[in-house]
C-alpha cells in the first residue's frame, strides 16, 4: 500500500479513491498546478488533504463558504489533525493567534475566505508560513464570467509571488469551458492542466414538467414519492408556506433558508440528515457541504437563475448511485421572473449611489472616515428607514462589493467562540466570585479541547444545560470571566457585517465600471436564458441538454427523461427521432442518396427510419431532387 492510501485508509476509512481523486493527487505531487473538474459530492476535499499530509508544510486553503469552511476544520480536528481558520467578522487578535499557530504550530492546513489574503494582518505572517499547497476552492469565482463571481478572488494569484514553487490546486464542480479557461488564466498557470471527471449521472433522471398548478402538482408527487428529498424555492416566505402544506398532507416537512437562527439552522439540518425529516424545502442558502448520499429527489418548484446553480442542486440526488429523481415544475410565470430579477440585479447608478449614501448616514460614518472599520447591519431595518426595495438594497450592496467600495459578509460565522487568557496552572489560585464560575470552567475544559491555544467555538445551550444554568446565567458568567481576564469570550454576532474599504466618499464618486454592470448584465441574461431554454426545450434528452452546455458534447441520450420518454409526432421516442433523424442529416452532408440507400448506411429498427424520413419529407427537413434521391433542404 502505498503513502496516498495509508493517510486515506488511516484518517477516512476507504480503501481506495474515487474517481479522479488519486489523478489529481499524482498531478500536485508532480509540481503541476492543477484544475479539478469535480461534481458535487464528487469529494473534491480528500484531493487536497490527503495530499498534504503526505509531505512536510501546510496545505493553505481559500474558500469564501464560512459555515463549510469551520464544518471542515472541526471535521479535521476530529481525526486528530491540526486545522484552523480565519475569515471575515474574526477580531484582530483571533487572526494573530490564528496566524501564529499557522506559523509556529505545526498546523497541516490553514482555511482562508479570499477578503483576508490581502488584509495587512494576514500579509505580515504569510510570507513565514511553510505552504505545501495552495488549494483554491469553488474556483468558478474567480472567473468574471463564472455564475458566482467574487471579486476578492482575483487576489489569489497575488500571493503567488512569495511561493513560486508550491503548486496551485483549482477545484470547482460546475463550470463551462469559457470559465475553465478563465481560471487557469487568472491563477497564472504556467500551462494548461486540466483533470475532469464526466458530468454523467445515470441514475438520476431528469424531468420538467409544465403545469399551471404547480403546488398542486408537487404535493401530488410527493406523497406519491419515497424516500429523502429537497425542494427548492426563491423566497423564505413559500419555503415555510410549502413546508406547511406538506405537513397537512402528513408528510414530515419542514424548511430552511439563511434567516433563520445558525442554531435553529443546524438542528434543521440534522434532523433532515438523520431522517426524521423527510422533505426539506429550501432556498438555496440549503446544501452547501452536505453530503447525504440517499437523497431520493431534487424538485425545483421555482427555475433557478443558472444552469450551473440548477445541476449543483439537482446534483445532491442519487449520491449513493441509487435511481433517483430531478424535477422541474415550470409555467409561462417563470420567464417573466427570471427576466425581472436580471433587471432587479443591476439597478441605476443614481440608485445604488442614493444606497450608498443612506448607508453611511445609516453607520453613522462621515465624509473622510470609516476605511476598513466593520459595521453591523441590518439589510431590514435600513431598507424599511429608507424605503429601499430590499432587491435594490442587495443588489446595490453586491455592485458596490464587486467595484471594491466595500465587502458584505450576508453570513458571517455566529458561533460563539472563547480563549483562555489564563494559564492553566493559574485557573486553580483565582478566586471565584461563585461556585457557578468554577463549575464554568471545570465544563469548558472537559467539553472543549485546544481552549489555551486558539479560540474555539462553543455552544451556550449545550453548556447551559449541563451546568443547570438559565441562557442568561451562562452569559453572565461567562461575560465575568472575560473582564477578569481569565478567558477572552466573543459572543456569536447573528447579524450581516459591512467592512468599508475605502473612506466614505461623495456619492458622485461611486461608478460601477462596464465590466462590472453592462458586460455582467448581458452575461446574466444568457444565464437565464439558458435556463428557460432547458426548461421550454422538448426536442433534446435532458442530461444530454445539460453536458453539452458545460462542453461534454459527445454524450448519449439517456432514454429515462420526459423528453426521451416522450413520443415525437413521428410516432416513435423523441431520443429514437432524435438520433434517427441526426444520422440521416449526417449522411445527406456527404451527397444525395435513395431512400434504400439510407436504411443500408443505418442501423436500427428499418421501419422507425421510415417513419422518420416520411416526416423530415413532410415537415420540409430535407427534400427529393429530380432523380427521386434525398437531398439537404436548400
Amino acid at each position: 500500500m502505498d503513502l496516498y492510501h495509508e493517510i486515506l485508509s488511516k484518517h477516512w476509512g476507504y480503501e481506495q479513491f474515487r474517481p479522479l481523486q488519486e489523478d489529481i493527487i499524482l498531478s500536485v505531487a508532480a509540481g503541476k498546478d492543477t484544475l479539478g473538474l469535480m461534481p458535487t459530492g464528487g469529494g473534491k476535499s480528500i484531493t487536497f488533504q490527503v495530499f498534504s499530509l503526505s509531505t512536510e508544510g501546510m496545505c493553505l486553503v481559500v474558500t469564501p463558504l464560512i459555515a463549510l469552511m469551520n464544518d471542515q476544520v472541526d471535521h479535521l480536528r476530529a481525526k486528530g489533525i491540526k486545522a484552523l481558520a480565519i475569515y471575515s467578522g474574526m477580531s484582530a487578535r483571533e487572526i494573530e493567534i490564528a496566524c501564529n499557530n499557522a506559523v509556529y504550530g505545526d498546523y497541516k492546513f490553514l482555511y482562508v475566505s479570499p477578503e483576508r489574503l490581502l488584509s495587512t494582518s494576514f500579509q505580515e505572517f504569510l510570507i513565514r508560513f511553510n505552504l505545501n499547497l495552495i488549494t483554491v476552492d469553488e474556483a468558478h469565482c474567480i472567473s468574471q464570467w463564472g455564475y458566482d463571481f467574487r471579486p476578492s478572488y482575483l487576489k489569489i494569484a497575488e500571493i503567488r509571488k512569495h511561493f513560486p514553487k508550491v503548486p496551485v490546486l483549482a477545484l470547482t464542480a460546475t463550470a463551462t469551458p469559457e470559465v475553465v479557461e478563465d481560471i487557469q488564466a487568472k491563477l497564472l498557470f504556467p500551462e494548461k492542466n486540466i483533470l475532469q471527471k464526466s458530468f454523467v449521472r445515470d441514475n438520476v433522471i431528469y424531468l420538467v414538467r409544465q403545469k399551471e398548478d404547480k403546488i398542486g402538482y408537487l404535493m401530488e408527487t410527493v406523497s406519491k414519492s419515497k424516500g429523502t428529498g429537497i425542494i427548492y424555492v426563491r423566497s423564505r416566505k413559500k419555503c415555510r408556506e410549502i413546508s406547511d402544506l406538506l405537513r397537512q398532507q402528513e408528510v414530515a416537512a419542514d424548511f430552511y433558508h439563511a434567516g433563520l437562527d445558525p442554531a435553529l439552522r443546524r438542528e434543521k439540518q440534522n434532523q433532515w440528515m438523520k431522517g426524521a425529516t423527510r422533505v426539506i424545502v429550501a432556498t438555496n442558502a440549503f446544501g452547501m457541504g452536505i453530503d447525504k448520499p440517499d437523497v431520493r429527489f431534487v424538485l425545483h418548484l421555482d427555475l433557478p437563475d443558472s444552469i450551473e446553480a440548477y445541476f449543483q442542486e439537482a446534483g445532491r440526488a442519487g449520491r449513493d448511485g441509487q435511481r433517483s429523481l430531478a424535477l422541474m415544475i415550470y409555467n409561462g410565470t417563470d420567464k417573466r421572473r427570471l427576466h425581472k430579477m436580471v433587471t432587479d440585479a443591476f439597478p441605476e447608478q443614481d440608485r445604488i449611489q442614493a444606497v450608498y449614501s443612506a448607508l453611511c448616514d445609516y453607520l453613522q460614518i462621515a465624509v473622510g472616515t470609516g476605511k476598513n472599520g466593520f459595521y453591523t447591519f441590518q439589510p431590514e431595518d435600513f431598507a424599511r428607514k429608507f424605503s429601499f426595495p430590499a432587491t435594490t438594497v442587495y443588489h446595490s450592496l453586491k455592485l458596490m462589493e464587486r467595484e471594491g467600495f466595500l465587502e458584505y459578509t450576508e453570513d458571517p460565522e455566529s458561533s460563539s467562540r472563547l480563549y483562555f487568557l489564563a494559564h492553566r496552572d493559574e485557573l486553580y489560585r483565582i478566586n471565584h466570585d461563585s461556585k457557578n464560575q468554577e463549575q464554568l470552567i471545570g465544563m469548558l475544559l472537559r467539553s472543549y479541547t485546544g481552549l489555551f491555544n486558539d479560540y474555539v467555538r462553543i455552544d451556550e445551550v449545550l453548556l447551559a444545560r449541563r451546568l443547570n444554568l438559565t441562557a442568561d446565567e451562562l452569559y453572565q458568567n461567562l461575560k465575568f470571566l472575560s473582564q477578569q481576564k481569565v478567558i477572552h469570550y466573543i459572543p456569536r454576532r447573528e447579524a450581516p457585517v459591512i467592512q468599508l474599504l475605502t473612506e466614505r466618499v461623495d456619492p458622485s464618486r461611486i461608478r460601477i465600471s462596464r465590466v462590472n454592470f453592462q458586460d455582467r448584465k448581458v452575461n446574466y441574461q444568457k444565464r437565464v436564458d439558458a435556463v428557460i431554454d432547458y426548461a421550454r426545450s422538448e426536442d433534446q434528452c435532458r442530461s444530454v441538454r445539460l453536458l453539452a452546455y458545460f462542453g461534454e458534447r459527445e454524450s448519449k441520450n439517456c432514454g429515462q427523461c420526459d423528453v426521451c420518454k416522450g413520443e415525437h409526432q413521428a410516432g416513435i421516442s423523441n431520443a429514437e427521432f432524435k438520433e434517427i433523424s441526426s444520422r440521416i442529416l449526417e449522411l445527406l452532408t456527404i451527397g444525395p442518396l435513395e431512400i434504400k440507400e439510407v436504411n443500408r448506411n443505418m442501423e436500427g429498427n428499418e421501419k422507425n427510419i421510415l417513419r422518420v424520413t416520411r416526416w423530415m419529407l413532410d415537415h420540409g427537413n430535407i427534400a427529393l431532387n429530380d432523380t427521386g434521391q434525398l437531398v439537404l433542404k436548400l
